[in-house]
């Protein structure tokens, strides 16, 4: 049989963020939380610039988890697995239903530069499930316009995340995926990274004397934000590194395998969250498909998602 028609660069190491710099109980202070913010975001940076092979399925991890938490604020019961499972076990061109959909404006977040124009937020806007207002449409300039400044990232993002979320009632979603934007926007990275929507329920962002959760455009919401880009940051790193150890072991793996077509199969680990088991190419028959993930699994190359015996999704 053939070898794998793809090679694979060197998967890289992803730093970590230092221990003294994750917020472990709640942040009053709002120097110590930018403080924090500033250590998280600095690994984070590095690890963004570097650009490792599996940085494609890294981004689309943060998407389903941000996804799980924008779809809370919705009213949506998903959970990550069965988001995950909306997603990819849909037929080709499906609706992947309003829960999916919000996946999929995540999704898009993390698969291109951290610019939108008047058409590319309406989109955002109908994947949130939300009604569209004339106050969006000063939302694309007033993003760019704050990601040319010179302040601190989680203090833009935030003031973006307060701005779209005095918008309407219903904006609050769409100000967390802005500030998301904002975020990316500000450092100039080539791809956003979902990081601050990830704590949109945790703990810490809670504040006050009901200890409730903080929401763009309240009180004291600058320092929740400087909080969940170091909560944020520390444990998009902490994933990175998880991916990365797969992502060597596939590297390694790579030489021994003989299924025709698995370098599709490959490409598709790197730059996906999750795909099929039964995953079929021009080059890669159900079966084979199989007996790949089932090769690369015991090589301890990929984790098997699903927890099921049949439509099983693999991922790095």
């Amino acid at each position: 049989m053939p070898a794998p028609d793809s090679t694979l660069p060197a998967a890289s190491d992803a730093p970590a963020v230092p221990g003294w710099a994750i917020p472990r109980a709640h942040v009053e202070d709002p120097a110590e939380a930018a403080y924090l913010a500033g250590a998280a975001l600095n690994s984070l940076d590095n690890l963004v610039r570097a650009e490792p092979t599996w940085a494609g399925a890294w981004r689309r991890r943060l998407a389903l988890r941000a996804a799980a938490a924008t779809g809370r604020l919705l009213g949506h019961r998903e959970d990550e697995a069965a988001l995950r499972d909306a997603w990819h076990l849909r037929p080709a061109g499906a609706d992947p239903g309003p829960a999916g959909n919000v996946l999929a404006a995540w999704r898009r977040l993390a698969s291109r530069s951290p610019a939108i124009d008047g058409d590319g937020l309406r989109a955002i806007v109908g994947l949130l499930g939300l009604a569209w207002s004339d106050r969006f449409a000063a939302i694309p300039e007033f993003v760019a316009e704050h990601a040319r400044a010179s302040r601190p990232a989680p203090l833009v993002a935030a003031t973006v995340a307060d701005e779209v979320a005095a918008s309407g009632p219903q904006a609050e979603a769409l100000a967390w995926w802005c500030a998301d934007l904002a975020l990316a926007a500000r450092f100039r990275w080539p791809f956003a990274v979902p990081i601050l929507a990830t704590q949109i329920h945790a703990p810490l962002l809670r504040g006050g004397p009901s200890r409730r959760r903080l929401r763009p455009g309240e009180e004291g919401f600058a320092r929740a934000a400087c909080v969940a880009a170091a909560a944020g940051g520390a444990e998009a790193c902490r994933l990175a590194g998880e991916i990365a150890a797969r992502g060597r072991r596939l590297e390694a793996a790579t030489p021994k395998l003989r299924t025709k077509g698995a370098g599709e199969a490959i490409r598709l680990l790197l730059d996906d969250d999750a795909v099929l088991g039964s995953l079929t190419t021009p080059a890669l028959s159900r079966w084979a498909a199989r007996r790949l993930f089932d090769r690369l699994h015991t090589l301890g190359a990929v984790r098997e998602l699903s927890g099921r015996p049949s439509f099983r999704l693999y991922g790095l």
